[in-house]
């Protein structure tokens, strides 16, 4: 597709991924993701600012769930303030305004439950939820470098995304026998697109690889020293 070394104002178009934007949510500002917006308004405000401030005219983003708690007239008028093209995986509350009659689909260029795309020579898996065993995990170039990424949601930040790093711990740890006969670990490299793991702005692949890389630490040695959250 194309290579994140060269500047992106000189590529064609970057793809994009973000999930759990949850646009008009309003008990996601002072319950579960504790987001702190004055308001609704204050919260869409802020995150069309941050998509539109990445995402170029011919840009894509793979919005991977529960993009908003509205109406088809109201999830319209949203998507038309985004920039870039929009594909969509569906959650779990996005039922809301896709089965609204009054929903424009012609604003997405696809809507799927699940979906593989090549991206700059790797593929991704992309689910609204975490799937452990997940197609091609153990696939790695000739430099052993990882070849699929799975790409999730729905999870946010609470204690089901602690269990899957737990998980994805051990399932790195797991070692397995190649047809050459040596031994080798699993990849395992599922990344958590929730929005507020990058305030709200759409990454590109590499982007998400580095800060799920940087948050897993993070985690990790919090709950070393015993100050994981509830």
């Amino acid at each position: 597709m194309y290579d994140y070394s060269i500047p992106a104002k000189e590529v064609m178009f970057v793809r994009y991924y973000i999930s759990d934007l949850h646009f008009c949510h309003r008990s996601l500002i002072n319950e579960m993701d504790h987001r702190g917006f004055a308001d609704i308004d204050a919260m869409n405000t802020y995150m069309i600012e941050k998509w539109n401030a990445k995402v170029r005219k011919n840009d894509e983003t793979v919005i991977l769930g529960d993009f908003a708690f509205a109406d088809g007239k109201t999830a319209n008028e949203l998507l038309k303030s985004l920039n870039g093209k929009k594909f969509l995986i569906r959650g779990n509350h996005d039922r809301y305004f896709l089965d609204d009659s009054s929903f424009d689909t012609s604003l997405l260029g696809w809507v799927r439950d699940y979906a593989e795309l090549r991206d700059n020579k790797r593929t991704v898996v992309l689910s609204h939820y975490p799937i452990m065993c997940y197609n091609g995990q153990y696939r790695v170039d000739e430099e052993g470098r990882p070849k699929r990424y799975m790409l999730y949601g729905h999870v946010h930040n609470t204690r089901d995304e602690i269990l899957v790093d737990r998980m994805i711990q051990m399932t790195r740890k797991t070692e397995f026998q190649t047809r050459d006969g040596s031994l080798r670990t699993i990849p395992c490299e599922m990344i958590n697109c929730f929005c507020m793991f990058s305030d709200y702005t759409p990454l590109s692949l590499d982007e998400w690889i580095e800060t799920d890389r940087l948050r897993r630490q993070k985690m990790r040695m919090e709950e070393e020293n015993g100050l994981t959250a509830e």
